[in-house]
C-alpha cells in the first residue's frame, strides 16, 4: 500500500515543490474516509473488503488527484499573472467539483459490481462522499495555491535582499574606490596647484569636488534618474581633467527624453573609473571614452583599450564585477563587449521607473 502511494505521489505534477508530501498525506486518508462513508460497516468490519476498497480508492483517487494536478498547472501556465489568481481558482474548482462527481459516481458503480462488497448504489451516501470530496478538493485547492504563493513572495523577498546587497556593495565599493588616500591626495593637490595659479578655477574645483562626494556619500536611493547621475559624471570629470587633462577625453551623448528613465547610482563613475585604471592615460596615448544611447533603453559606454600592466589585481574590476551581478538579478543582464583588441563597449540597461525594486 505504502509503495502504491508512493508511487501516486511520484506522477504527481509539480505546481509548488509540496505536491509529493501533500499527496502522501491526503491520499491514504482520502481514500478510506470515501470507502467509510460508501460502504459503512462493510467496510471496517471485512478484512478483505477493507484492503480491496483501498487499493481501489488509492488507484483510482491518486489517478484523479494527478489529473487535478495537471489541469492545475496548465491552468497556471496559461494564466500566470498573479492578477489571473481568481480566475484560476475559479476554474479549477468548478472543474474539479465536476470531476468529482463522474469519478465518484464510476467508484460507487464499481463498488456495486464487486460481489462480496454486497453494495447497491446508494443516494445518500453518494452524497456525503460528494460533500466530503468537493471539500477536500477546495480545502486541496487554496492550500496548494497559497503555498505557491508564499514560495512566489519567499523568492521574490530573497531576490530583493540580494538586490539589496549588491546595491550596498556596490555603493561602498564605487566610495572607496574614491575615497581613499590617493583619489584624495590628488584631488587636494590638483586644488592647490589651483589655488597657486587660478583662484577662480580653483573655487570652481572646490565646487565640483563638493558635489561628488555629496552625491557618493548618499546611500537613501538605489536608484536614481539618468540626469542625476549625468550630472555627477560631469563633477566627476571635471575633477580628473584637472588631473589628466587632455589625456583623458569623455563626450557624452545623451538625449534629454530618456534622462528619467533609471540607473543604479555610481554605474557610469565605475565604468569610467575601471576604463582610466586599467589603461593608459597619456597626452600621447589619450584615453578616448564615449557615452551614448546605442538602442532604445540601453546606455553604452565605448573607449579605447590601451591596457596597462599589472603586478596584481585591481579592486575596481571587482567593482565592475558587482554592478554587472546587480542588473543580472534584474533579468537586465549587462553586456560586456571586449572581444576587439582596440575598443571596449559596455551596455548597461535603463530601468524604467515601474520596474525599480522597492
Amino acid at each position: 500500500m505504502a509503495l502504491l502511494i508512493n508511487f501516486a505521489a511520484m506522477l504527481m505534477p509539480q505546481y509548488n515543490g509540496m505536491d509529493q508530501k501533500v499527496m502522501k498525506a491526503m491520499l491514504p486518508f482520502g481514500s478510506m474516509l470515501a470507502n467509510g462513508i460508501i460502504l459503512r460497516n462493510q467496510y471496517i468490519s471485512n478484512l478483505k473488503c477493507f484492503v480491496v476498497a483501498t487499493l481501489i480508492a488509492i488507484v483510482v483517487f491518486g489517478i484523479y488527484f494527478g489529473l487535478c494536478g495537471w489541469i492545475a498547472l496548465s491552468l497556471r501556465n496559461r494564466f500566470p499573472q498573479d492578477r489571473h489568481i481568481p480566475l484560476r481558482l475559479t476554474i479549477s474548482i468548478s472543474t474539479f467539483l465536476l470531476m468529482s462527481g463522474l469519478v465518484l459516481y464510476g467508484l460507487h458503480l464499481l463498488y456495486e459490481r464487486i460481489p462480496f462488497f454486497h453494495y447497491q448504489l446508494h443516494e445518500t451516501r453518494f452524497a456525503w462522499s460528494y460533500f466530503a470530496l468537493g471539500i477536500s478538493n477546495i480545502f486541496l485547492t487554496f492550500l496548494m495555491e497559497g503555498i505557491a504563493i508564499y514560495q512566489s513572495w519567499e523568492a521574490s523577498w530573497a531576490e530583493t535582499e540580494q538586490l539589496n546587497q549588491a546595491y550596498k556593495k556596490s555603493h561602498l565599493d564605487g566610495l572607496r574606490s574614491q575615497v581613499n588616500p590617493h583619489f584624495l591626495f590628488n584631488s587636494l593637490n590638483s586644488l592647490s596647484s589651483l589655488i597657486q595659479e587660478d583662484e577662480d578655477r580653483a573655487e570652481k574645483f572646490l565646487d565640483e569636488m563638493s558635489k561628488v562626494y555629496r552625491y557618493m556619500l548618499r546611500d537613501d536611493k538605489q536608484w536614481v534618474e539618468l540626469g542625476t547621475e549625468l550630472n555627477f559624471v560631469r563633477s566627476y570629470m571635471h575633477l580628473l581633467n584637472a588631473r589628466f587633462g587632455e589625456a583623458l577625453q569623455v563626450e557624452v551623448k545623451i538625449p534629454e527624453s530618456v534622462q528619467n528613465q533609471m540607473i543604479a547610482p555610481l554605474s557610469l563613475q565605475t565604468v569610467i573609473e575601471n576604463a582610466f585604471t586599467q589603461n593608459i592615460v597619456s597626452k600621447s596615448q589619450p584615453l578616448h571614452i564615449e557615452v551614448y544611447m546605442s538602442h532604445p533603453g540601453i546606455l553604452s559606454i565605448w573607449n579605447t583599450v590601451q591596457r596597462k600592466t599589472f603586478n596584481e589585481a585591481q579592486d575596481v574590476e571587482d567593482s565592475l564585477d558587482h554592478l554587472v551581478s546587480k542588473y543580472k538579478m534584474l533579468k537586465n543582464p549587462i553586456v560586456i563587449e571586449d572581444s576587439n583588441a582596440s575598443f571596449r563597449y559596455i551596455h548597461i540597461p535603463l530601468i524604467t521607473e515601474k520596474n525599480v525594486a522597492p
